[in-house]
């Protein structure tokens, strides 16, 4: 692994443990100015974001319906270089939920990064462990949890 790769997988790693410590934002601000990203799935947490805003808004409704989300990040494999890195990271997330109950769920994401800004992300859990606690939450008065997806 070159040193550039080796930089970029210590910088997702530091991403994932800003976001575990609440600090989205910091990740929000590491998109470029044209970006995609895709969260798998029909419920309220899937679709695709193309703003800052969006993303901005779909970080607050996970951390409101999922707060205090903790990433355990297990790989993070690094291929090309600046001017087109891809990224593939497996990561378990650990909620405690907002209705008392925990969520653990694996992560596959994919993004790829152009001079030092995320262009493209695609985040795969498995859909029906999260629809299950959407399900869950929705039923026990979370409305935002059968919301439509946050697009833009």
């Amino acid at each position: 692994m070159s040193l550039y790769h080796r930089i970029v997988a210590r910088q997702v790693r530091t991403a994932f443990a800003r976001i575990s410590a609440g600090d989205w934002e910091a990740m929000v601000a590491g998109m470029a100015p044209s970006f995609t990203y895709r969260f798998y799935g029909e419920h309220a947490l899937g679709g695709e974001r193309r703003t800052h805003e969006a993303l901005r808004r779909w970080w607050e409704r996970c951390f409101r319906l999922l707060p205090g989300t903790k990433f355990d990040v297990h790989d993070v494999i690094v291929s090309g270089w600046p001017w087109n890195t891809q990224v593939a990271t497996a990561v378990t997330v650990h909620v405690n939920v907002v209705d008392g109950s925990t969520y653990e769920n694996v992560v596959h994401q994919f993004l790829r990064i152009r001079w030092g800004k995320i262009t493209e992300v695609r985040t795969l859990e498995d859909t029906a462990v999260l629809e299950r606690t959407l399900d869950r939450l929705a039923a026990a008065g979370y409305e935002e949890a059968h919301a439509e997806p946050i697009v833009a």
